[in-house]
């Protein structure tokens, strides 16, 4: 497994955080920022809801990364 392959990996990881609707899928499940609160911030659980409201926050650089990862395959095959 090389670099670009792990790095692929990644994109593809943040693009599925990134598409996860907070209306219809997390906060039926408790996983919304409003559910964490002071000391529970620090939690695993308040990590992984910091981690994908990041990845929401930042899907305009996201669109442009696949862009980017989408020409160069097309270049490199």
């Amino acid at each position: 497994m090389g670099f670009w392959t792990l790095l692929e990996g990644f994109l593809l990881f943040a693009n599925a955080l990134a598409i996860l609707n907070e209306d219809r899928f997390l906060a039926p499940r408790g996983w919304t920022l409003a559910e964490v609160s002071g000391g529970r911030k620090n939690s695993l659980k308040g990590q992984v809801i910091g981690l994908i409201h990041a990845c929401q926050y930042m899907r305009l650089p996201l669109i442009l990364l696949n862009i980017v990862t989408i020409v160069v395959k097309l270049f490199s095959g």
